[in-house]
């Protein structure tokens, strides 16, 4: 990395002097669809860019993973056929992903991948130079590979060395709290242009100007990751948050707020619980809150030893709560029943790796040569036929406990504690083929982007992030490269914007004996918890979804009066709880307007139906759910929306788009190659 820039421009807003940093490109976040991007545009050889970063190593990228952390890609080895073509079919018929950006995922799922190996990160090959691959869930063709439990740091760290390489510039330490736009006319069309963003320096929140600065820029990559702030039972890191109430705010559209990805994790030291964790067939046990009062709650709705050993064996690579894996004592009916123990009876759930399940029926024992064929023969293929659940992970997978010791739990002599908890969002920002929002130069990239639709192939995800950088770089570089706005008029187009900040800062700082009712941030952020938690999560409910969407308005009305804190060293987080309540209360919208027009249970969430299809294992009506009606519109579209005030959202049902015929003539393309015209908006996205 090299020095700042210095802070010679300066600007007085609101009798303030703030800094203000020009330049053509802000990449704001430091995950790796963020680093790649940034290493994308240096190497492209557009060097006027910054990245600004909260903490350079934290994130979800750098801190997340699971037994077996999945990259998805095309097929590179073996005699499979595969083809991007193939491959975008199958991301489309996920549901509610667009096709054009189906095939852009698919088209540079290569080129991603192998600048990945060439980077350093360890994918492994056999002795031939083959990347073999596995099956991961949603995914028929064994394209999945992974560098093993934290694939997503080792991605972090192999683009950070080459970013150091490059000398790109690094803001850390550094919260943006506002997206900057202005007005443009072009052709006779007005639209809103982001032209850079006010940042928070952490490290000069007592100044008299509270640590603000102001960034001037052409373009803003937006790469903050997913809303993991907003749920109590969360997987993200607790240092991810999320950061996409900014682009809310500031007139970006989004679409699929309702698709989201939910699973089994451990709570203390978040973890996603996948893979060998469940495969060994570890006991679930609940306790009351002070760990009293032990049962196996599983034993009272599977019916003997085989269907329960099998279900919680499948959890393996089942991971995600599925809607479609409820009945039938499918693997999901365990995520259902581990909510109702925490969310709706208040208790403890664990894993315990030290026992094996007993029989519900109470007529067998646990013996691994008795179970189901296909845990039978998985668990004896990995010499894992022990008799405890902890000697078979240690036989499978010793790295998946040594990574709990490191984080200070046993498993070799203490339970696990879990919760169903939110793991990926994956809706979010609307985006074109370019990967550019209706914002016109905001590029939002990474999870903070919602391409996926209902369902995806598990480590899509990581594939996504990486090829919206490169589409990103690639426009920025042939038709964004102008110089920001003269220091004049950017600090009139957005005075208004910036004052509002230090107005902020202002308000929430002072001391004033009329203000009844304080609420301050951790207070704040746990009620948004606690109703995103149980409102929003893979189980919700029509009868109370509108009761939680006002709620949830109220709080965003009441911010500017109520909300106060401590002192300047808590403005990050103030203004991360307002970012995260208009969030809230975006989803909430988004979700009521699903379930309004009929939207039923699909992907990662189950809709309650007292009159639906009835979810068995001796659940009562309560727990019936929704069935997905295939010609209702929530199903055959996708939902849009934007903010346009508090409380008011704009909603628009927009066709799926196809994917586009991509059998052309190479002279023709090589001439649009030559000439720019392929790096031009898509007329489709």
């Amino acid at each position: 990395m090299t020095d700042l820039p210095d802070f010679s421009q300066t600007w007085s807003f609101d009798s303030l002097e703030l800094p203000v940093v020009s330049t053509n490109t802000l990449v704001v976040g430091s995950g790796a669809a963020a680093r790649t991007a940034a290493l994308q545009l240096l190497r492209a050889g557009q060097r006027d860019i910054v990245l600004v970063t909260e903490r350079w190593n934290a994130g979800t990228s750098y801190n997340a993973g699971s037994d077996k952390q999945t990259y998805y890609k095309l097929s590179v080895a073996g005699s499979a056929s595969d083809s991007p073509l193939a491959l975008a079919e199958d991301l489309f018929a996920g549901g509610c992903m667009h096709g054009d950006v189906a095939l852009c995922e698919a088209s540079h799922s290569a080129q991603a991948f192998f600048n990945l190996v060439e980077l350093g990160v360890p994918f492994p090959h056999d002795s031939h130079g083959s990347y073999l691959g596995y099956r991961t869930d949603h995914d028929t063709r064994g394209r999945a590979t992974s560098a093993g439990p934290l694939t997503s740091k080792l991605m972090c760290e192999c683009v950070g060395k080459a970013l150091e390489t490059e000398g790109l510039r690094v803001f850390d330490e550094c919260q943006v709290v506002e997206l900057l736009t202005h007005t443009t006319i072009d052709n006779g069309i007005e639209s809103r242009r982001v032209c850079g963003a006010v940042v928070l320096d952490k490290t000069q929140l007592n100044a008299d100007n509270f640590g603000l600065v102001v960034f001037n820029a052409t373009n803003v990559v937006l790469a903050t990751g997913g809303p993991g702030g907003m749920y109590r039972a969360s997987v993200y890191p607790p240092s991810q948050l999320g950061g996409i109430g900014i682009a809310l705010k500031a007139g970006a559209v989004a679409h699929n707020l309702t698709e989201s990805q939910f699973g089994l994790a451990s709570t203390s030291f978040r973890w996603n619980l996948s893979g060998s964790y469940q495969q060994v067939i570890p006991r679930y046990v609940s306790t009351d809150s002070d760990g009293s009062n032990e049962r196996e709650f599983l034993n009272e709705h599977f019916p003997d030893l085989s269907t329960l050993t099998t279900a919680i064996f499948r959890k393996g690579y089942e991971w995600p709560f599925d809607s479609g894996r409820v009945t039938n004592y499918g693997s999901s009916l365990i995520d259902v029943l581990v909510f109702r123990e925490t969310v709706e009876r208040g208790r403890r759930v664990f894993l315990d790796y030290l026992n094996n399940p007993s029989d519900p029926a109470g007529n067998d024992t646990f013996d691994p040569e008795r179970l189901a064929p296909e845990a039978r023969e998985y668990l004896k293929n990995s010499g894992s036929m022990q008799s405890t659940p902890i000697a078979r992970l240690l036989a499978m997978n010793s790295p998946s406990v040594d990574l709990y010791k490191e984080h200070g739990i046993d498993l070799e002599s203490d339970r696990l504690e879990i919760a169903v908890c939110a793991q990926h969002n994956n809706g979010g920002l609307a985006a074109n083929v370019w990967w550019e929002s209706n914002v016109k130069h905001l590029f939002p990239v990474g999870e903070v982007c919602g391409t996926h639709g209902v369902r995806r192939p598990g480590g899509s995800a990581l594939n996504a992030g990486q090829v919206g950088a490169i589409r990103a770089a690639q426009y920025i570089t042939h038709n964004y490269a102008d110089d920001p706005l003269t220091l004049d008029e950017f600090g009139t187009a957005v005075a208004e914007r910036v004052c509002s900040c230090v107005d902020f800062c202002k308000r929430v700082t002072e001391t004033r004996g009329d203000i009844e009712e304080c609420v301050y941030p951790n207070e704040l952020l746990a009620e948004l918890q606690d109703r995103m938690t149980a409102q929003a999560a893979q189980i919700r409910n029509p009868a109370t979804i509108a009761e939680a969407t006002e709620a949830a308005w109220n709080t965003v009305r009441h911010l500017d009066v109520k909300l106060r804190v401590t002192g300047c060293q808590s403005l990050p987080m103030a203004f991360r709880v307002a970012d995260l309540s208009l969030t809230h209360a975006v989803y909430l919208e988004a979700i009521g307007a699903y379930l309004g027009a009929g939207g039923g249970s699909r992907g990662g969430v189950m809709v309650l139906d007292r009159d639906g299809e009835r979810c068995g294992a001796g659940l009562d009506s309560s727990w019936s759910f929704r069935v997905e009606d295939a010609n209702n519109v929530a199903a055959r579209k996708i939902l849009e929306v934007q903010f346009e005030q508090v409380g008011s959202l704009q909603l628009q049902w927009v066709d799926v788009r196809p994917i586009p015929q991509c059998d052309g003539w190479f002279e023709q393309v090589w001439q649009e190659f030559r000439s720019g015209k392929v790096f031009t908006d898509s007329e489709e996205g």
